[in-house]
């Protein structure tokens, strides 16, 4: 498991599972005072999501906050890279990619593969993010929790609590 810290005292893990039969990552969202974590993402088999839009990503990653795994912005953004989707990345998004990939791998052409990763953006491919009625973001995945007309959607007060904690 890899731990984030996020501003509340509210965490992003990333949880590998290896049990037989039952192998996986899940991307939780986990605040001490809710009763169960959140699952944002789950890539295994079926993947579901994307949790994270670029802002969150990026917030999450820079955030500064002390402990979990890493504290290094690179390592962060690279972790949770599976659980992001978004249509609408912003133009410096690639060179941010190929500088956490420069300072985190051996990759032979991090600009290459940052341009790849930015465009393709994993099993479920960009979502477009909107704000619903409550002012929190949603997405349109076909796979995503965080989608409220999807098969896999979290009802309003979860969805926007999610929101609230993922706030860049």
């Amino acid at each position: 498991m890899f731990s984030v810290p996020l501003a509340g005292g509210r965490w992003l893990h990333v949880v590998y599972r290896a049990f037989a039969e039952d192998e996986g990552v899940d991307y939780l969202l986990h605040d001490p005072g809710w009763e169960s974590a959140e699952l944002l993402a789950a890539d295994e088999g079926h993947f579901t999501g994307p949790g994270l839009s670029w802002a969150e990503l990026v917030a999450v990653a820079d955030n500064g906050l002390p402990g979990g795994s890493t504290g290094d912005p690179h390592a962060r953004l690279l972790l949770l890279l599976p659980a992001f989707g978004d249509d609408a990345v912003p133009s410096g998004a690639e060179d941010r990619m190929a500088a956490a990939l420069r300072a985190r791998t051996r990759v032979g052409e991090p600009e290459r593969l940052a341009a790849a990763l930015v465009e393709e953006q994993g099993p479920c491919g960009p979502v477009h993010w909107t704000a619903a009625q409550g002012g929190y973001r949603t997405n349109d995945g076909e796979y995503s929790f965080r989608n409220p007309a999807g098969a896999y959607a979290r009802d309003a007060a979860r969805l926007e609590r999610i929101a609230r904690a993922l706030a860049p």
